[in-house]
């Protein structure tokens, strides 16, 4: 008696085609593994710029016009000392100083280097008395105008605050500032890592001077434990797509080349405002002045990032709240703090909401 013969199973096209993915990727996973192990850092802060002036730790720079008409209040940039500005210039496309520029913005931004042990007491009244004031008076002479707009990102922004503060009668005209941190008992990890408990603050920084980057870039780290390393196998899980990659290995560069810090103003900031609270309190002096949020009466943007583990929503929020001006807005967007800014997020949702801010304010 004859057998039927059985059919084979078909094979499932989908699966087959995501098998031979699958091995694909783990193919360009080994070889560009080993590609990444010799590369070169990826070029970054391409958008052509001039050096203005540099004195030690301060740099300020004039990025060059991209388009035919440019808006007459120039834009100042404000960085935190703890990064390198470039976090806003990562590459064309993924660039906020290029975008600003195209729409017609004239951009200057403070940007920061390592200090040198001579600078090792530099302290907030440098910064808000000397180092932003400094530099406005050179926007303005290189500009031709008197008015300027003022933009601080993080711990910038915090800087042209108390800058603010101290002159409202200025030539800032509106100010703008994203994930500034105003509320420091909000900061409540930070603030348990620089309590009184945790370490002998005057010893440490007599001992060190200029408070070294590993130590700083370790304090951002602890409040994301795993980041590093979740970071890492998203990397590997991503080594087939060079788009992926090359996003990575820019803000993995930009994290890894954290600034140190001056003595002094790690010393000013850790017991003034993370110990004390004394700009959220109001007993924040500088130079003898007592600052005072309400002084500010100049139009006011902030941005604040709703999934912020550095500056929580909560520790950003007081600044609208405080000010005196009449014209202010509070924006909650989607993002971390570094997304808020940076890459495709801050693309949709942050840029559009600066520039709509800033062209009727920059006539």
């Amino acid at each position: 008696m004859a057998t039927k013969a059985t059919t084979p199973p078909q094979a499932d096209p989908a699966l087959t085609e995501r098998l031979r993915q699958e091995v694909e990727r783990a193919v360009q996973r080994g070889l560009k593994g080993m590609e990444l192990l010799g590369a070169p850092p990826p070029a970054v802060g391409r958008t052509p710029k001039t050096m203005l002036h540099r004195r030690g730790t301060l740099e300020l720079v004039h990025y060059h016009a991209m388009a035919d008409e440019v808006y007459r209040i120039p834009l100042l940039i404000v960085m935190a000392p703890t990064n390198k500005g470039y976090i806003l210039d990562l590459t064309p496309g993924q660039s906020l100083i290029e975008f600003l520029l195209k729409r017609g913005y004239d951009v200057y931004m403070i940007d920061w280097n390592p200090p040198t042990m001579s600078e090792r007491d530099l302290k907030l009244e440098n910064y808000t008395l000397d180092f932003i004031p400094d530099c406005i008076r050179r926007v303005q002479q290189d500009s031709g105008e008197t008015d300027v707009n003022l933009v601080g990102y993080c711990a910038g922004g915090m800087l042209s605050v108390i800058y603010q503060s101290l002159h409202p009668d200025g030539p800032v005209k509106n100010l703008a500032c994203f994930t500034t941190p105003i509320d420091y008992s909000k900061m409540e990890l930070f603030r348990a890592m620089s309590s009184e408990k945790a370490f002998d603050l005057d010893a440490f920084v007599e001992k060190n001077g200029v408070i070294p980057a590993d130590v700083v870039a370790s304090g951002f780290e602890a409040l994301r434990p795993a980041s590093r390393i979740a970071g890492q196998v998203k990397l590997w899980d991503n080594l087939w797509n060079d788009q992926f990659v090359k996003g990575y290995r820019m803000m993995e560069r930009w994290g890894n080349e954290t600034l140190p810090l001056p003595g002094g103003y790690f010393k000013q900031t850790t017991k003034d405002l993370l110990r004390d609270n004394a700009l959220y309190e109001g007993t924040l002096r500088i130079g003898g002045q007592l600052v005072e949020l309400e002084k500010i009466t100049v139009p006011l943007l902030h941005v604040v990032a709703q999934y912020d583990h550095i500056v929580p929503p909560d520790c950003a929020k007081p600044l609208v709240e405080r000010v005196g001006s009449t014209d202010k807005e509070e924006v909650v967007l989607p993002g971390g703090h570094v997304s808020i800014a940076a890459g495709a997020n801050a693309v949709k949702r942050m840029w559009p909401k600066l520039d709509a801010w800033l062209e009727g304010r920059s006539l």
